[in-house]
């Protein structure tokens, strides 16, 4: 399963990521907004939104890509490990 993490802190890039290993998911993250974000979306299965850490910019372009490409997007305005571990918990397994 491919999961996109839209938003949450710098230096929980790497705990994210391995969070996403435990789960057997393949995760891209993204803290920062890059000149061509949608198109690095790609063809997730999951997109997450840590809504308190993140644009406006990013929630739109993350939200219109996953209805473009009917993709599930699950919200929590906490951007903590033990939050993603509880959305990859309902989503992944």
């Amino acid at each position: 399963m491919s999961v996109v993490i839209v938003g949450g802190h710098d230096r929980m890039v790497r705990q994210y990521m391995d969070i996403c290993k435990k789960f057997n998911c393949k995760g891209k993250v993204f803290t920062q907004l890059p000149g061509n974000f949608r198109s690095q979306i790609g063809q997730a299965d999951l997109i997450v939104l840590f809504t308190s850490t993140v644009s406006h910019i990013m929630v739109t372009g993350a939200v219109q890509e996953a209805q473009k490409n009917n993709i599930t997007v699950a919200r929590s305005h906490s951007s903590s490990s033990s939050a993603l571990k509880k959305i990859l918990s309902a989503h992944c397994c």
